[in-house]
């Protein structure tokens, strides 16, 4: 799979994991969706990593969408800890 697909892949991967984590982020809606592109392949290069599971032969593949959303997931969970919501200081 290539550089664009995995761009695509962490697009969606972004809007999903927003989905299943809603609430207000502090970098708006251009953060989330680039937060969704470093999750996909942050959690592509850990499942190929830690999980001895490589990614990225097939772009409909569950174990490449699983490994994109979970980085997702967590990049996001982290950019919350971490930046917190920055509407909420002000």
């Amino acid at each position: 799979m290539g550089i664009i697909a995995w761009i695509v892949l962490g697009l969606i991967a972004g809007v999903i994991a927003k989905v299943l984590l809603p609430g207000r982020d502090p970098g708006g809606i251009i953060i989330t969706t680039l937060i969704g592109i470093a999750g996909a392949f942050v959690g592509g290069w850990l499942s190929a990593r830690l999980l001895d599971k490589p990614v990225g032969h097939q772009f409909f593949d569950l174990a490449t969408w699983g490994a994109a959303i979970g980085g997702s997931l967590v990049l996001l969970i982290l950019y919350r800890i971490f930046f917190g919501d920055s509407r909420a200081r002000r």
